[in-house]
């Protein structure tokens, strides 16, 4: 009995096609005429294929362009994490607590990279970033800048990228499911307290400090659940 052969789906060999071929990220793909005709497959199967590939964050589609390899980011994760947590129901703070626990523990282990390695340049922006923290109307955007600048200093860019994707999709569920701020009056204290841990040298310290700053994300969920259990009840 002849063996059958199990044929990959067509976006895992535009995958295969684009390291054959060397392209980079920028770099233009095949037009869907030359992967129908590579693949053998039909016009809509490569238009769905490129739809996936889109999807996860592989390919950029440029109209009046032409599609091209993305630049590498994990962004395309963060639609399935809010949904996962909006979905939640009655456990949807606690999908959001869940959230931000993978983000302590990613934080947590990361700070200890950077004992050391900030100079008094990057101290003084990170500071003027915890200090707009304080204003309502720049919180989020300064905490997200706050974070995003304190990973850069890392050589490996997957961690800066994955506590990006971990803050968005907080912040995107937080905004939908909780009745409280994400920031409270001891939100610039705690992020001044990271810098001057990482900036002093001390690692045992830079972590406990990160700890103390989702001890304080973790407080403000707690009073968003007490404040929807009062209110259903």
């Amino acid at each position: 009995m002849a063996s059958r052969v199990v044929q990959q789906p067509v976006a895992q060999q535009i995958v295969e096609l684009v390291r054959e071929l060397g392209l980079r990220p920028g770099d233009g793909m095949p037009t869907e005429l030359e992967l129908i005709e590579r693949l053998g497959v039909s016009r809509n199967t490569v238009r769905e294929a490129i739809r996936e590939l889109r999807a996860w964050g592989i390919v950029d589609i440029r109209h009046g362009h032409g599609t091209f390899v993305a630049s590498p980011s994990l962004q395309a994760l963060a639609p399935s994490l809010v949904f996962r947590t909006l979905v939640a129901g009655p456990d949807g703070l606690l999908a959001l607590r869940n959230l931000a626990r993978v983000r302590e523990m990613l934080e947590t282990s990361a700070v200890v990279e950077l004992v050391g390695v900030l100079s008094d340049d990057d101290r003084a922006h990170l500071t003027d970033l915890a200090e707009e923290i304080g204003d309502p109307k720049l919180s989020a955007d300064a905490d997200r800048r706050f974070h995003r600048a304190l990973y850069s200093h890392l050589d490996n860019p997957l961690i800066g990228q994955l506590v990006d994707v971990f803050w968005d999709a907080y912040h995107e569920a937080h905004d939908q499911l909780a009745d409280v701020s994400p920031y409270g009056h001891d939100s610039v204290e705690a992020h001044r307290a990271i810098i001057r841990a990482v900036v002093d040298g001390d690692a045992g310290i830079a972590q406990e400090a990160m700890r103390a700053h989702f001890q304080g994300i973790y407080a403000r969920l707690d009073a968003s659940t007490s404040k929807l259990t009062t209110a259903s009840a």
